[in-house]
Formats: C-alpha cells, structure tokens, sequence
C-alpha cells in the first residue's frame, strides 16, 4: 500500500508502498477515501523537518538536552545511533481521516466490513491508503455521509472538547481568538449551541471568510482600533463569558488580550499552542479569571486503557470521551447543524501530496482546510516488499519480528557483516519503520505476515516486539523450527514458559534471551578475578520512576518493571556465581498504584552463593543507574555502572576503567552468531533462561505473600 513519509533529518517526503498494516485485537482497517491536512500541527513539523540540524536543535531544546544525557551516560557511539534513527526515520504525517472499513480484529463487534468511518489519532489516522485504527478511536458514519466533511473528524473533535472546557449555556457569549482550522471549527459548534460568538484573528482574510460563511456573529482583527471596547459593547458592559484561544504563537499577546475581554470570574481556554506567562494584573487577579486547558479530543486521550485497550468509560461518570466528542461532531455534519464544506479551500489527490504541503509550507496563497483524496478503485496488496536485491543465504538466516529503538540501536548495528549470515525480512507493527530498517540494514524484504518471516528461508528469529508478544512469538518460532533470540523478557505469563520448554524440548532448538550484562568486557574481568566460588553479591539499581500510564507499567502489555527488567540483574547474579537460582524472597515498598518498583529481593543459589537486587524507582537521576558489589574468599570488588571496576585483594586493588559505559550489546549478538555458525549453540545455556525467568515470576509471588521465601 502507498503511504506519505517524511524523513525528520532531511526532510525529503515522499510517497511510497509500504507493507499493509497489521490487524490487531480491537482494531479496524480502513481504506481512506480522504484525509485533512491539519496546517498548524502538520505545517510546523514539515517546517522544522526541512530546517538545517542547527534550526532543528533551536526549536527542540528539550530533545537537545536529551542527547548530551545520552552522550554523557552512554558515549558517541550510542549517542550517534539514537540521533540517527529519528532523523533517518520514515516519519507518517497525518492524523484526521475518512474511509470504508474492509477488515475488522479479534474482539471487534460494533464495526463490520462496509461500514463508512471518521477515524482519529497520531499515528493511526495516517495520509495512507490504508489504516488500522483502534476501536475507540474509529467512529461509525450513515452511509451516505460525506466523507470529505467526515474526514475533519479528529480537528473537529479538538474544538469539540475546547468548547466543552468553555462550559457555555445558552445565551452567553464566547470569543475565539484565532480563526484558522480549529477555530473556525469551535466557532460552528458554539453558534449551533446558541452562544453569541465573536472572532479575532490577526490575519483580514481568516476574519472575513468566517464572517462570510456566517461562522461568527462578529469579527475583528486583532489590530482593529477600539477592538476591547467593541467587544465590551457587544457584551453590555461585561465582557465576553469564556474565550477559547485557537491560536498558534509565541507571543504572550493572546492570552493577555483574553485576561482584558473576558468578564469577572469568566473562563479562558487554551486550545492552540501558546504561552501562558500572562500578567497578574490588571485583569487575572481583579477579575478571578479562570484559566483551563482543553486536552486534544476529550478524556481518554494518551490513556492506554481507552485507547489501545478499548475500555470505555462510563458514561454516567463520563459524559463526553473523545470517542463521543467525534461522535456529536459528526452528527452535527450529518443533521446540518453545522455546514464545514466552506473550509477545504484545496483539494489534492493523494498522488500530489507533497504539492499539498509545499503549500502549506510556502504559503503562496491563502489555504484553510486541505482535503487529500483516495484513488479507492486501486488494487492494495499485502505482498512483501523488496528492500535489497541481494538475495544470498548463509548458515545463518535471520528474520526480525519488532524493530524499535533498542533493536536499532544495540541489535541491528552489532549483526556481522559475513557471508554466513543471511538477511531475510522485518515485520514490525508499522509499514514505514519496516521499510527502513529492511533497507538500512539491508533485509531482503519488509512484510505484513508473520508466514513471510517464518517461510523456509529464515532459521532464525530475532523478536524484539513490546513484552507481551514475546512469548506467542517465540512459542510460533519454534514450532517452525527457528532458533530464537528475543529480548527481555522471554515471557510475561508462567504458562507461556510451560509452552515454550516443551516447544525448545521438541524442536530442539536454540532459544537466547538478550541478557547483555553478562558480556560486557568488564563483566568478563570480574568472574575472571572470582572464578565460580560461592559468593555473596549486591546488584544495586537506581532505576528511576516511569509514570504508571506507561506500557511497561501495564501488566498486560509490558508485565511492569520486575518481569521486564529486574530479570536482567537476576540473570547477571546467576552468570556471576555460576549455578541457579533455587529460592527467593522480595519485599516492596508499598505505593497507591502497586507498581512494585521499589523492592528488595534475596537471591539463594545452588552452590551455596546468595545475592541481593535492590531496585528503587525512588531516587536520584544524578546518580548512577547501576552498582555492583561482590564478596568471596577474601575478595572483593565494585562494579559502577559498567564503566569502572575495581577488584580488591591482596596489595593495591586492580582497577580497569572504560572511556564509555560498555553494557555487552555488540559483544552479546557476536556471541549469539558465533555460537551458531561453530557448534549451534547459544553462549547462555536455555537452563539459565528458564531459571532466571521463574525466578522473576517467583519475585511477584514472594511480594504477593509479603515477602515469604519462596521456592523457584
């Protein structure tokens, strides 16, 4: 299928065939017929696209500082590969459509095939020829709506919610500062809903066209002379009862300017994107000014559980979702309430859509709503996509399920370059990152089924997919007969494990999972200096806090923080004393969500060794993240965030210090080719797999029983 794409380093976009989107449970896929430019939101990020890396780091001084973290925590090599993968990105655009639903996933019962729909939401809603939309963000039309009017579905929904924040009753009267899309659109709504509406803008030709389409009761712009005093008149003396900002600029001048029209005690609501330094005085503090701020589409949104998950909210408690803001907009098109036709002033076809946002860019005429159109005849097929001509196959033939951020920067980059390694597909959840990192890393192909990646071709699998995908498709890998490497976890349910040690016992093939500390060059040295002695070890993590509205934090999704990351130090206590795991006891420190991600854990050993996690989601970002201390023999030694360590024993202690955090990614997929290109084994035995992932399931029960010890 054919997809809008926009590269964030250079700015080059294009239009080019992608794989066809993945169905997913609780999901639809629609073929578009349109979809709306949105040119504020859109036209700044093609705007800052096309700028000079200079420009670019001027406008995102918070991503600017993001990278000299990364640079001082993890050094130029990791640095350099993160930066890259987001300019080097195959970015969608769009975010606002309109189409025909042609396949509906698991789960999915108010939505059939055929269905008209308006659907919402970055990275869903896409300019593409086909989309996959979760349920609550996808809302059924009449049948013979229009769907060019339908596909303002997403904008419409935004000044749905500004206008509910405003709280209005019938009546009152509301200023809208700003009459570009979203405030025009706010507009309509508040005259359907019987509010007297004025309308400001500093430009004469967005004034005029709203007066025109008789979208306000009033206009002015903003530099009209004597404007507070006409408003004043307007309102009798009072000053208007809410004003709903839709403007888009870094002057204080809107929100000031409301403070000075809005009435004593009235309502302002930001919409656009502006600053909100205002003046106390004279007008906030005399007047007890309310200031609030309208959130995209209305409750739900940036909620996993809602929109991903499709968990509703009641609606006795919640009136309006953003759900049901789409919903009330698109029934106010479809009774003609509102007429929206006046607002695409261009039409492009979506072949031409560069042209579109040159438009947008340029701005060489006035423009308001810019409509994409679908060629909806056009055969769409769900074929895989040639990346490389290069068609050899090696000893070792690798396909990729997931390709993220760690898979691009520690995965990718440390594949061999030999002629014993084949590189077959990528199937990832988005065509776009597919498509580039099977061209980058020069795949084969980038697919849509997972058949393609696990066809006669491929003898191995790397899944590197959000958690709770891990362990179907491991348990799918190796029912085909793949050898398999999948980052952490392995799995997030203990029957998931039962599956997979009876799938590897049958298929007798080779399962690794990416527990790279263990082959840092430093980690070497250490077990070096301590051999498999009994020891005691404290493994010490300043973890830091992740919201709880993260999907690592979800237990469905990403199993929260123990099974997704404290394995990682379970298994590094495991390789260091050279035996597993056979008891354990955790303890966490309670908090309101129950995240358990501030706890202690006591690790026994077969061989007499024991161990101790710390991992604390309470403390300091200066500090460094990991600390390791072991203890044997008359031995001792430190290890501080894989960067510095010291072994303690008899005279001066020996001291070996890295210029750059050395984790053991590059050594770790070395390690895993080279095991299966010499005897077809992998350098961390399935054993120590299967023992260190029980015992991070076993950590969960010992909190649940508060801290009891409990038997791996």
């Amino acid at each position: 299928m054919q997809q809008l794409t926009q590269k964030l380093g250079s700015g080059d976009m294009i239009i080019q065939e992608v794989p066809y989107p993945q169905l997913g449970k609780g999901m639809v896929i629609v073929k578009n017929h349109y979809s709306i430019i949105s040119a504020g939101t859109e036209g700044s990020t093609v705007v800052a696209a096309r700028k000079s890396l200079i420009g670019k780091a001027k406008e995102r001084p918070q991503q600017v500082k993001q990278v000299i973290d990364t640079l001082k925590k993890q050094g130029p090599v990791q640095t350099y590969r993160a930066v890259m993968k987001k300019l080097d990105a195959y970015s969608p655009l769009g975010y606002s459509c309109a189409g025909e639903v042609i396949e509906v996933g698991e789960g999915v019962t108010e939505f059939e095939v055929g269905n008209k729909v308006a659907c919402a939401g970055v990275g869903y809603a896409n300019h593409a020829e086909v989309v996959s939309v979760p349920t609550n963000l996808c809302v059924k039309i009449d049948d013979n709506a229009n769907l060019k009017d339908a596909a303002y579905n997403t904008l419409g929904a935004i000044s749905m919610q500004g206008v509910r924040q405003a709280d209005l009753r019938l009546g009152e009267s509301c200023v809208v500062i700003g009459l570009g899309l979203l405030g025009q659109l706010a507009a309509l709504i508040l005259k359907a809903s019987g509010v007297t509406v004025i309308g400001i803008d500093v430009a004469e030709a967005a004034v005029k066209q709203a007066v025109d389409n008789n979208v306000v009761d009033l206009g002015f712009t903003r530099n009209t002379a004597g404007v507070e005093e006409q408003i004043q008149n307007i309102t009798k003396g009072h000053g208007a009862d809410a004003v709903i900002i839709a403007a888009a600029t870094t002057s204080l001048d809107p929100i000031n300017f409301a403070g000075a029209i809005a009435r004593k005690k009235g309502k302002v609501v930001v919409l656009g994107a502006v600053p909100t330094g205002f003046d106390r005085d004279p007008f906030w503090y005399r007047k007890e000014l309310e200031l609030k701020m309208a959130c995209s589409y209305g409750p739900g949104r940036y909620d996993l559980n809602y929109e991903e998950k499709g968990i509703d909210y009641p609606l006795p408690y919640v009136r309006w979702t953003e759900k049901r803001n789409m919903e009330a907009f698109q029934n106010l098109i479809t009774t003609n309430k509102i007429d929206i036709g006046y607002l695409t002033t261009h039409e492009f076809q979506f072949d031409n859509a560069k042209a579109a946002f040159d438009l947008v860019v340029s701005k060489e005429e006035p423009f308001t709503g810019i409509a994409l159109k679908y060629d909806v005849d056009r055969e769409i097929s769900k074929a895989k996509i040639t990346t490389s001509d290069n068609d050899k196959l090696g000893k070792v033939n690798i396909s990729f399920i997931g390709a993220g951020s760690y898979a691009q920067g520690n995965l990718l980059p440390n594949i061999p370059e030999s002629s014993d390694i084949g590189r077959v597909g990528v199937l990832t959840n988005t065509g776009t990152t597919s498509k580039r990192v099977a061209e980058k890393f020069k795949f084969q192909f980038c697919a849509t089924n997972e058949a393609d990646v696990l066809d006669e071709k491929t003898n191995t699998v790397f899944v590197a997919t959000r958690h709770n995908s891990h362990g179907p498709f491991v348990l799918k890998s190796l029912q085909a007969n793949k050898n398999v490497f999948v980052e952490k976890p392995l799995c997030l349910l203990e029957s998931e494990l039962m599956d997979i040690i009876e799938a590897q016992s049958t298929a007798q093939k080779s399962v690794m999972v990416g527990f790279n500390r263990r082959f840092s060059p430093l980690t070497t040295k250490l077990k070096k200096a301590f051999g498999n002695s009994p020891m005691t070890m404290i493994y010490r993590v300043n973890a830091g806090a992740i919201p709880k509205d993260t999907w690592i934090q979800d237990s469905e999704i990403g199993g929260g923080r123990i099974l997704g990351e404290v394995c990682h130090f379970i298994d590094y206590l495991t390789y260091l004393n050279g035996s597993l795991p056979i008891k354990v006891s955790a303890s966490a420190i309670p908090d309101a969500n129950q995240l358990n991600d501030t706890l202690n854990i006591l690790i026994q050993f077969e061989n007499g060794s024991s161990g101790v996690v710390g991992y604390y989601a309470n403390g300091s970002k200066s500090m460094t993240k990991e600390y390791v201390e072991v203890f044997s023999a008359g031995m001792s030694a430190t290890l501080n965030d894989f960067k510095e360590l010291k072994v303690y024993g008899k005279g001066k202690p020996k001291k070996k210090k890295l210029l750059n955090q050395n984790k053991g990614q590059k050594e770790m997929v070395n390690a895993f080719f080279n095991g299966l290109l010499n005897d077809g084994q992998v350098p961390i035995p399935f054993e120590d797999v299967v023992a260190v992932t029980k015992a991070s399931f076993k950590v969960l029960e010992s909190i649940r029983r508060g801290g009891e010890q409990v038997e791996v």
